[in-house]
């Protein structure tokens, strides 16, 4: 439903706010004292992202701006993923030390919030150029955090690397929304589907615009053969940067790609569902594969988030109401369980410095067996091991691909996620059988507070997985009902 246009602000009052709290922090933390600067913007940055999720509950729903930007039920239930996983990567940064003494830069937190708010603007957009928009505001952001530790080597070869693969993907998605403008006339999401059924028959120069948009957002996913940036990447960006790369931009493409896949092209799914297929499989088993031999665990947890995107992406190729609804139950689980991995993993640091050798976790049920419990519960969740949040996410995926008629697709899955048990559960058997090692330095209440929180919600997923359904159909429904 269109508003007026003296409305517009209000359909879009989240992003808006966002927006303007996150230039005041910056200015704000030029002239804060340098010893207290760093926590005072953490905290008006959290504080930030609560204000903007209660103004996402409370937004009217419409469309706004020339047709450019929507507020649905679907917009919502991304949005507050977006802001979630963003909150817990700024918390788990209150503590982080680039060395032993040195605090990150204020601008870190500040920069989350802007590549939020691209993230934001993303998950909104039903206009090409509006897509673009957002996802430029969200990966510049991005590309200099990945590059914030300048004093490291392997984080400036992140950064670099991230921002020239990042704009040769732009670069494809953007020449592929050029090639759907020129046969189509028009860039916004409900004309596309009027001009394709239009037609008898697609012109090959769409399908091929069609295509380049999904390299583009399959890269910002992590989807093989479109991966290669990220294990280095993981790898080498500072761990809250990792943290939040993992979650909130991989959530709002995720959205990006459902909006346009099904509100856009839903008419062509026969064509695209065998291309999403393919990539879907390729990206489980490369995942659980590559994964193997893994001795960091920052490479593993980026070949497990390769993976665990092709497990996503089964929903989206099932093409339906309920394939949605389970490709969103699926990302709110990893939300839960990938955050407080990652908070178990900033946690490891020996002298003030951090490790991140799987060895150096030997014994840790042994040195620290809170922290070696919560990051087994994450392990067995990733692993699809009952009754964690991670279980139900694939139950749900799989039941979708299977009820859609993907057998071939499901079968692949399931011998793809039991290959990965084995690189999960080494990692719990090295906590709790090898010989202990240095323990750890005491992690920070704030990563406490993560990992924590993180590991109870993951164990008792269950217990409010029904509510959660129903809010995921809602937002499916008003996606692709």
């Amino acid at each position: 439903m269109a508003v007026p246009s003296l409305l517009n602000w209000a359909v879009a009052l989240p992003e808006i706010a966002l927006a303007c709290m996150g230039s005041v922090i910056l200015v704000l933390g030029v002239f804060l004292q340098r010893g207290k600067r760093f926590s005072s913007v953490v905290l008006l940055s959290v504080a930030a992202l609560i204000f903007t999720a209660f103004l996402v509950l409370l937004a009217p729903s419409g469309v706004g701006y020339s047709g450019t930007f929507v507020n649905d039920t679907f917009a919502r239930f991304m949005n507050l993923l977006v802001i979630v996983g963003a909150g817990c990567a700024i918390i788990l940064s209150v503590s982080y030390r680039v060395d032993k003494n040195t605090p990150l830069p204020f601008e870190i937190p500040v920069l989350m919030l802007f590549s939020t708010l691209g993230a934001m603007l993303m998950v909104s957009s039903i206009n090409l150029m509006a897509l673009f928009v957002g996802l430029e505001l969200s990966s510049l952001s991005i590309y200099i955090l990945c590059a914030a530790g300048r004093e490291n080597l392997l984080s400036s070869e992140a950064g670099l690397k991230y921002f020239i693969l990042g704009s040769f993907a732009s670069g494809l998605l953007l020449y592929g929304v050029s090639l759907v403008y020129g046969y189509t006339g028009t860039m916004e999401y409900s004309g596309l589907i009027s001009a394709i059924r239009t037609v008898d028959t697609v012109p090959m120069g769409l399908v091929v615009g069609i295509v380049f948009i999904l390299v583009g957002l399959c890269f910002k996913l992590s989807i093989v053969p479109f991966h290669m940036w990220t294990p280095d990447v993981y790898q080498g960006s500072l761990t809250p940067v990792t943290a939040y790369m993992s979650v909130a931009p991989k959530f709002a493409a995720f959205a990006l790609l459902l909006r346009v896949m099904l509100e856009s092209f839903g008419t062509m799914a026969p064509r695209w569902a065998l291309l999403l297929e393919a990539v879907s499989m390729l990206s489980m088993v490369y995942g659980a594969l590559a994964a193997i031999p893994q001795s960091n665990i920052k490479r593993l947890m980026a070949y497990s988030s390769i993976g665990h995107m092709g497990y996503a992406m089964m929903g989206l190729v099932a093409d339906s109401v309920w394939g949605v609804q389970a490709t969103l139950i699926y990302l709110v689980a990893y939300l839960f369980m990938n955050s407080g991995a990652f908070a178990c993993i900033s946690a490891m640091r020996k002298k003030g410095y951090e490790v991140f050798d799987i060895a150096d976790l030997a014994g840790l049920s042994k040195t620290d067996p809170g922290m070696a419990a919560a990051l087994a519960i994450f392990m067995f969740s990733m692993a699809g091991v009952p009754p964690l949040a991670g279980f139900f996410g694939k139950f749900v995926v799989f039941a979708a691909a299977w009820q859609s008629g993907f057998y071939g697709l499901v079968f692949v899955a399931v011998i793809s996620s039991v290959i990965g048990a084995y690189y999960y559960l080494r990692v719990v058997k090295v906590m709790y059988f090898d010989t202990p090692v240095q323990a750890f330095d005491h992690p920070a209440p704030s990563l406490v507070l993560v990992f924590g929180s993180m590991s109870i919600v993951t164990v008792l997923f269950v217990a409010f997985l029904g509510p959660l359904m129903t809010v995921a159909q809602q937002a499916a429904v008003a996606l692709a009902g």
